[in-house]
């Protein structure tokens, strides 16, 4: 499902979040893949660290200064790209929060859900929207958003399945995610653009307090995967690594 890229012109994927955890593996896969990859990420510090390691292990890697919530932030990463590249073909959106804790729905501040919904959706749309001019310069560009089986409405209400801990600000945040997927999926319906959303699982990352089973390239997969799936499908649509997920 993936492609081998000629050295003068290899496909150029942008990870967010990509300085650490499954966003870094995500970047390394890609890289592995014979991809330039633009690790973005929001202290300068650990996206240049995460780009010495990643070119050190042989992957054309950059980095891009991004931080999702601020419009300047993403607009200049989308220049930075179109300067260093002029195109994408693969964006994965990957940078997240929890919105910390507590986060019980009667008694929960509410500066909690505003802050997850602004990163891990409101973050998504804004890089994806400032990004698309380049990505239709692609002939298979491919969206990748990094979602949460958690946020699963089916998963949710089915009695016996285990979804985590009560949540009213990460878990609504990535259900709030999956529709935006779809609704992308739908006005780029008959385009070349594929967008689907992924669970990587439960990773050990600093999200969780790497309580997670899962090792960071093992949660990179799908998203990898995904972001290099050749052919017109699938679009809109929600998987993990073992297979579908419903909505």
């Amino acid at each position: 499902m993936t492609e081998t890229n000629t050295v003068n012109h290899p496909k150029v994927a942008l990870v967010t979040g990509a300085n650490k955890g499954i966003g870094y593996e995500i970047a390394a896969g890609l890289g592995a893949l014979g991809w330039s990859v633009g690790v973005g990420a929001r202290n300068e510090e650990k996206r240049e660290a995460a780009v010495d390691k990643l070119c050190a292990a042989g992957v054309d890697a950059f980095g891009v200064p991004l931080d999702v919530t601020d419009d300047a932030s993403v607009t200049a990463a989308a220049r930075l790209v179109e300067e260093r590249a002029g195109r994408l073909d693969a964006l994965v959106n990957n940078a997240a929060i929890t919105g910390g804790h507590p986060q019980e729905p009667t008694t929960v501040d509410v500066n909690r859900v505003r802050a997850a919904v602004e990163t891990n959706v409101i973050g998504v749309i804004r890089v994806t929207n400032a990004l698309l001019p380049l990505l239709r310069r692609s002939p298979s560009p491919r969206i990748v958003n990094v979602s949460s089986s958690v946020g699963s409405l089916t998963l949710q209400t089915t009695p016996g399945t285990e979804t985590g801990p009560i949540s009213i600000a990460y878990t609504p945040s990535k259900t709030f995610l999956n529709a935006v997927t779809v609704q992308y999926a739908k006005e780029l319906a008959g385009t070349h653009i594929l967008i689907n959303a992924v669970c990587p699982g439960f990773t050990a990352t600093d999200l969780n307090d790497f309580r997670g089973v899962r090792t960071p390239r093992q949660g990179a997969v799908a998203a990898i995967r995904l972001a290099t799936v050749e052919g017109h499908e699938p679009t809109g649509r929600f998987f993990s690594d073992e297979g579908e997920i419903p909505w």
